[in-house]
C-alpha cells in the first residue's frame, strides 16, 4: 500500500521497527481525515525565514550609505575598495557555502542555524565599529560567511518540517523574506545623507534579526529527517508530534521509514556526488541509476546555475543606470524593483502549491526570455520616441516580476525535494556554492560598453529559452522516482 499524510492518521509508535511495518493498517482514524495542520509549523518555519531576512537586508545594507561609508573610512573615490566592500560578502558566502552541508549533518539543523548567525553578529558589530576599510571588509567577510552557511540549511530545514500541503507556500516565504530584507535595509539606509554616520547605525540595526533567530531557534523543532537518519527515532517522534500533531506521527514516521529503504547507513562523500555511487538496494530503479547521486547534483547545480545565468544581476546591476537615463529619480527606481519582486513572490506563495513547480518554473523562464527581448528593442530602437522608454523600463520590470514567480524561489524549495534525505544536505551546499561562484563571477565582471551588456543580455535570454522547454522535463522525471512518498 502507499501511506499518504492527509489520508490517514496513526499513534506514536516508540521504535524504528514499528515505523519501517508499512504492511500493517493501524484502525486508528483521524475524527476530521485532513492533511496536518499547518499552524503547527507556521512558527518554526518563520523563525527559519530571518536567515533569507538577513540575506536581503546584508545585499542591500550598503548601497545608501556606501558614499558615506567611503568618505568617513578614507576610501572615496577608490572605485577599487568600494566594490570589495561591496562584494566581499560574496566571497564569504561562497565559503560559508561550502561548509554548510557538513555542518547541517554533523549538528543539525537548528544549531546550524545558530552558528550562522554567530559571524552575522560579530561581523555587524565590526562593520559598525570600525574606523578602517580593513575591518570593514572583515566585517563584511564574516557576515557573507553567515550568508552562505544559512540559506543552505533554511531550504533544508523548511522543506523537512513543512507538511506537504503547504510546503510549496512555505518555501515562497524564503524569497518574500529576501524582498523584505532588502526594502528595510533601502528604508533603514534613507536618513544617511542627512545623519551624520547613521550607517553605523545601519549596521548595528542587521545584528538584532540575526540575535533573534540564534535565540528563536531554541524553541524550535529539530529536523525529523535529520534526527531518523542518526538514529534517534524517538526524538524523531517527538519531533513530528510537536509539528504535525499526534495523529499524524506513526504515519510520518512510515514514510520517513519506506524513503530510507535501501540506505546502506554510511555517510556520503563529497567526491561521490560527482561521480556517482552504487546502490545495494532493493530497489531494482536505485540499481540501474547507479550513477543517481551525480545525476540529481548535476540537476541541482544546472538549475542553480541557470537561475544566476538568466540575468538578474545584470538587470540589478544596471537598473539605476536605466532608469536614470529615462529622467527617473534612483530612490524611485529601488522602490518599482522592490515592488516588482515582492509583488511576484507573494503571487508564487499563493499559486506554488496550486501550479506545482514546474509550471512557475517555465512560465518565469520564459517570461524572463521575453522582458529581455523587450530591453533590447527599447535599447536599439530610440527612433520610437517614448516608446522605447517604456519598453526598456516596463521590460526591466517585467523580468524582475517573472523572475521572483519561479526561477528565484523555485530551485531552492524543489532541490531538497527530489534530493534524498542521505545526500541532501551535500548536495544542498554543493548547488548554492555553484550559486554563489556564479554571482561572484557576475559581480566581478565589469560591462564597459553597451554592446557588451546587449551580447550578455542576449544569451541570458537564450538561456532562459532553453531552460525553460528542455530542462524542466528532466529535472520532472527525476522527481518522479527520486520522490517516493
Amino acid at each position: 500500500m502507499r501511506w499518504k499524510l492527509k489520508s490517514s492518521a496513526y499513534k506514536r509508535v516508540p521504535s524504528r521497527d514499528a515505523a519501517m511495518d508499512l504492511d500493517v493498517e493501524t484502525p486508528a482514524k483521524m475524527a476530521d481525515g485532513g492533511a496536518p495542520s499547518w499552524r503547527m509549523s507556521l512558527p518554526h518555519v518563520c523563525v527559519a525565514t530571518l536567515t533569507s531576512f538577513l540575506f536581503g537586508y546584508h545585499s542591500g545594507v550598503v548601497n545608501e550609505p556606501l558614499e558615506s561609508i567611503s568618505t568617513d573610512l578614507g576610501f572615496a573615490g577608490n572605485t577599487l575598495a568600494e566594490g570589495l566592500v561591496v562584494s566581499i560578502c560574496l566571497g564569504g558566502a561562497f565559503v560559508g557555502c561550502l561548509f554548510s552541508g557538513s555542518i547541517a549533518d554533523g549538528i543539525g539543523r537548528r544549531r546550524a542555524f545558530q552558528l550562522s548567525a554567530l559571524p552575522m553578529i560579530i561581523g555587524a558589530a565590526v562593520s559598525a565599529l570600525t574606523n578602517s576599510l580593513e575591518g570593514m571588509l572583515l566585517g563584511r567577510f564574516l557576515v557573507g560567511t553567515g550568508m552562505g552557511l544559512g540559506p543552505p540549511v533554511a531550504s533544508l530545514y523548511i522543506t523537512e518540517v513543512s507538511p506537504p500541503s503547504v510546503r510549496g507556500t512555505y518555501g515562497s516565504f524564503v524569497q518574500i523574506a529576501t524582498c523584505l530584507g532588502i526594502v528595510v535595509s533601502l528604508l533603514i539606509g534613507t536618513p544617511v545623507k542627512d545623519i551624520d554616520r547613521w550607517w553605523r547605525v545601519c549596521f548595528w540595526v542587521a545584528a538584532v534579526p540575526a540575535t533573534l533567530q540564534a535565540l528563536g531557534m531554541e524553541f524550535c523543532a529539530e529536523s525529523p529527517q535529520w534526527l531518523y537518519k542518526c538514529g534517534r527515532t524517538t526524538e524523531a517522534e517527538i519531533q513530528f508530534e510537536k509539528l504535525l500533531g499526534p495523529l499524524h506521527v506513526k504515519s510520518a514516521m512510515a514514510e520517513l521509514s519506506r524513503s530510507e529503504r535501501g540506505d546502506d547507513g554510511e555517510n556520503v562523500k563529497y567526491s561521490e556526488l560527482f561521480y556517482g555511487r552504487n546502490f545495494n538496494g532493493t530497489s531494482c530503479y536505485f540499481v540501474h541509476y547507479k550513477s543517481l547521486f551525480a545525476t540529481v547534483v548535476f540537476i541541482g547545480t544546472t538549475l542553480f546555475a541557470l537561475q544566476q545565468l538568466s540575468g538578474i544581476n545584470s538587470v540589478f546591476y544596471f537598473s539605476s543606470t536605466v532608469f536614470r537615463s529615462v529622467g527617473v529619480p534612483p530612490n524611485l527606481a529601488n522602490i518599482c524593483m522592490g515592488i516588482a519582486n515582492l509583488s511576484g513572490s507573494i503571487v508564487a506563495m499563493l499559486l506554488m502549491d496550486k501550479l506545482g513547480r514546474k509550471v512557475l518554473l517555465s512560465g518565469s523562464f520564459l517570461g524572463m526570455a521575453f522582458a529581455m527581448g523587450l530591453q533590447a528593442v527599447g535599447a536599439n530602437r530610440h527612433h520610437l520616441g517614448s516608446a522605447s522608454v517604456y519598453l526598456s523600463v516596463g521590460g526591466m520590470l517585467l523580468f524582475v516580476l517573472t523572475f521572483s514567480l519561479g526561477a528565484g524561489p523555485v530551485p531552492g524549495l524543489l532541490l531538497p525535494e527530489i534530493f534524498p534525505n542521505k545526500i541532501r544536505a551535500k548536495a544542498m551546499a554543493l548547488c548554492m556554492s555553484v550559486h554563489w561562484f556564479v554571482v561572484l563571477a557576475a559581480s566581478g565582471a565589469t560591462w564597459s560598453t553597451s554592446s557588451v551588456h546587449n551580447v550578455f543580455l542576449s544569451l541570458c535570454g537564450s538561456s532562459n529559452i532553453c531552460a525553460a522547454p528542455y530542462f524542466i522535463s528532466e529535472f520532472e522525471a527525476t522527481t518522479t522516482y527520486m520522490i517516493s512518498i
